[in-house]
């Protein structure tokens, strides 16, 4: 696959864009107006998912091979994070702190429980923290459209969240139950990546200078890659050739169903 980027780099994005991510909220001059990219949450609401998905990470990371996760929690539940602006600020750092210290703790090879064991992504802390740079960032372009404000995914998070996102979410043993295809996928920073559609599930891979151009064929910045995954932004804004059912399918498929 495309090369990577080392531990401690992915532990550095964590702390950036969770950084970031309590820079936007706090500016917000009403933590109570809904995200338009989770409607059913206002900026409070996903300020305590973030705390609490935090914490809970933390809690499995520690928890190492074989532990059941801690059960998730409702931010429409009862509050755990605070009212107080500047409490809330503090309790969110000390939720990502929780979970980078459980990380470096563990290091990147150690095993932990993850959704996501179909997929090619290795159930290890690494993969973790890959995929939780990839949450923040999200969330993080979330409060910033709340406010009118949205910027790009930064470059080095978004080209790794191409990658994290095709090996991790799209990818999976569980046969593929439509027409076979290939979906080329393009970031103009630099990566290529093909997605392979048959029987044998859907599978990652790079994708070669000199390969026929697959079914589909998307072109974007890495970050409109990103942001397309995560249903922030419409398909149409990329550059699209060929046949766009797969894709279509590709993001009503549930394997799990």
């Amino acid at each position: 696959m495309q090369k990577i980027l080392e531990y401690p780099e992915v532990l550095r994005l964590i702390e950036d864009r969770s950084t970031a991510f309590r820079a936007a909220l706090v500016s917000a001059p009403d933590l109570d107006v809904q995200v338009p990219t989770c409607p059913d949450w206002t900026l409070r609401e996903l300020a305590q998912h973030l705390g609490d998905g935090r914490r809970r990470q933390a809690a499995i990371v520690a928890a190492g091979p074989g532990a059941e996760p801690p059960a998730r929690t409702d931010p429409k539940g009862a509050p755990t994070a605070p009212r107080d602006r500047e409490a809330l600020d503090a309790w969110l750092a000390e939720s990502t702190e929780l979970m980078l210290a459980a990380l470096r703790e563990a290091g990147p090879d150690r095993g932990c429980w993850t959704w996501w064991g179909r997929s090619q992504a290795p159930e290890t802390s690494g993969a973790v923290a890959r995929h939780q740079v990839q949450e923040i960032a999200v969330h993080t372009y979330d409060v910033q459209l709340t406010l009118g404000a949205a910027r790009p995914l930064p470059a080095d998070v978004a080209v790794e969240g191409v990658d994290e996102f095709l090996t991790t979410v799209s990818a999976t043993s569980v046969p593929w139950p439509f027409k076979p295809a290939t979906i080329d996928l393009h970031a103009t920073e630099g990566g290529s990546w093909r997605l392979t559609l048959d029987p044998g599930g859907v599978r990652c891979t790079d994708l070669a200078a000199d390969a026929e151009p697959g079914d589909l064929v998307v072109r974007g910045t890495a970050s409109e890659l990103v942001l397309y995954f995560y249903a922030r932004t419409p398909f149409e804004g990329l550059e699209i050739t060929g046949d766009t059912e797969p894709m279509e399918q590709l993001a009503e498929w549930d394997p799990n169903e």
